[in-house]
């Protein structure tokens, strides 16, 4: 038989997971107190140092990926490791900065924008090219951009390609140049044979670029 609680009377679990804090309400039924002020916090932060915009829609991503700096850092609370992390200016900024970072990236995502550069490259074909991929990501978009190069200026064009990205560890992995065969289903087979090696044995179903 199935106990009744009184209207007003909360059971005491429930009734302590809605306490209500200084800065702001609690969050209910989570592993670290979450409030308002943390999220205001971090979204200051955040801004100040990578110019990463937050609106308020995204409580609920960013208590989930500094959850994880917490638990590796050791923190029972979103402020003091707040507290900690502005009070050291160490390793421990670029993985706050890595985890807040959206990555969407692809091969050939908005192809106009290659189509355009193919067009600019192949009208100066004897001219070096320098070009800048200020958010490379995961490695999709420069190599998307090496392999349009490398069909717009032929065998005798002369081209280089700088990358950088807010978030260090997947610069790493485009360095790696390793994917899933799925990631590179839009690339032609021409290209994927040009470009790519195909993996084998305990690499099956992964591509390498090609150095």
């Amino acid at each position: 038989m199935l106990q009744q609680t009184s209207p007003t009377k909360r059971p005491p679990v429930v009734a302590a997971r809605q306490v209500m804090a200084e800065d702001g309400p609690l969050v209910e039924g989570r592993e670290f107190v979450w409030s308002d002020a943390d999220f205001s916090r971090i979204k200051a932060l955040i801004y100040k140092k990578a110019g990463i915009s937050l609106h308020d829609g995204k409580h609920a991503m960013v208590y989930s990926r500094v959850s994880r700096r917490l638990r590796e850092t050791g923190h029972a609370s979103f402020k003091t490791y707040l507290d900690w992390l502005e009070q050291h200016d160490g390793a421990e900024w670029q993985e706050f900065i890595n985890a807040l970072t959206t990555n969407l990236t692809a091969f050939f995502r908005e192809q106009h924008h290659f189509t355009i550069l193919s067009e600019l490259m192949a009208a100066k074909r004897t001219q070096p090219w320098r070009i800048w991929c200020s958010a490379a990501s995961t490695g999709e978009e420069p190599y998307s951009i090496a392999i349009t190069a490398t069909e717009a200026l032929g065998a005798s064009g002369t081209f280089q390609i700088v990358n950088s990205d807010i978030d260090t560890k997947v610069l790493a992995t485009a360095a790696r140049g390793v994917y899933k065969s799925e990631g590179v289903k839009g690339l032609s087979q021409e290209q994927l044979q040009r470009h790519f090696m195909r993996g084998k044995g305990a690499n099956a179903g992964f591509m390498r670029v090609k150095p």
